[in-house]
């Protein structure tokens, strides 16, 4: 493998992209560097590659291109036979969330078992990347109705990242999940006081986030959207414009 491609500096200016919410300037960057690791056979610079790629078109709903992503990364790991690493327990989650994310919970559940059983082996109980794969999988056991189960995750989840340094954005999604579990679980009438203390949560991490860059835009976005769900729309409005003013900086 030629090792000469800097990760870090990729990473780099992908942030830059991203920060300006500028995703088609994103894309070209990681399709640029995917072209020049395959060239190079540069196999974990792909990989990483791959996962970024993953996430973008998740978040932008392109379904074929992220299942090809998928699909390709599967295939490397197989081929290379390091499906015990880190690195590929990465992957696996980042696959099973791509799964999730295109309504196929099913597949994405044997993925997020696969990184869950080399994290917990490999990983600081405190590790940031295990707050994540708790968090995600449990997302898709509530879409397979396995409420009791997601529920130790989403507290499993709040453990980890309430260990992190700025891990308070990451809280609030998952007081913000939590809701729409029990929701879905009891119905909206029954679960209505729980729906309200895990909102008031949230709100009040999201407030108390010392660091608000396009990150914590992105989170705002995403949150918006629950809190207008449950009916506080103010505050939808107010998480909205507070991520336009961060991504116009």
């Amino acid at each position: 493998m030629n090792g000469c491609i800097s990760m870090e500096r990729i990473l780099s200016k992908l942030d830059e992209h991203l920060h300006k919410n500028d995703t088609a300037a994103a894309e070209r960057h990681l399709l640029y560097w995917l072209s020049e690791t395959t060239a190079n056979h540069d196999t974990r610079t792909e990989l990483l590659i791959r996962n970024e790629l993953m996430g973008l078109y998740r978040k932008l709903g392109k379904q074929e291109p992220a299942m090809a992503c998928v699909h390709a990364a599967l295939k490397t790991i197989e081929e290379e036979q390091i499906g015990h690493q880190v690195g590929a327990a990465t992957t696996f989650l980042n696959c099973a969330t791509v799964y999730k994310a295109f309504g196929m919970a099913e597949e994405a559940l044997p993925l997020f078992r696969r990184a869950k059983a080399v994290y917990e082996s490999e990983l600081d109980k405190k590790d940031r990347r295990l707050g994540g794969l708790y968090n995600n999988m449990a997302l898709a056991l509530v879409d397979v109705g396995s409420f009791a189960e997601a529920k130790e995750l989403y507290e499993q989840a709040i453990s980890v990242m309430r260990e992190q340094e700025n891990g308070a954005p990451e809280v609030a999604i998952t007081y913000l999940n939590m809701a729409n579990a029990v929701e879905a679980e009891l119905g909206a009438l029954d679960a209505e006081e729980q729906i309200g203390a895990y909102l008031d949560q949230a709100e009040r991490l999201l407030e108390e986030a010392a660091v608000r860059d396009g990150y914590y835009a992105f989170v705002c976005e995403k949150c918006a959207s629950v809190f207008g769900y449950y009916g506080r729309f103010l505050y939808e409005k107010e998480l909205t414009e507070r991520a336009r003013r961060i991504y116009e900086g």
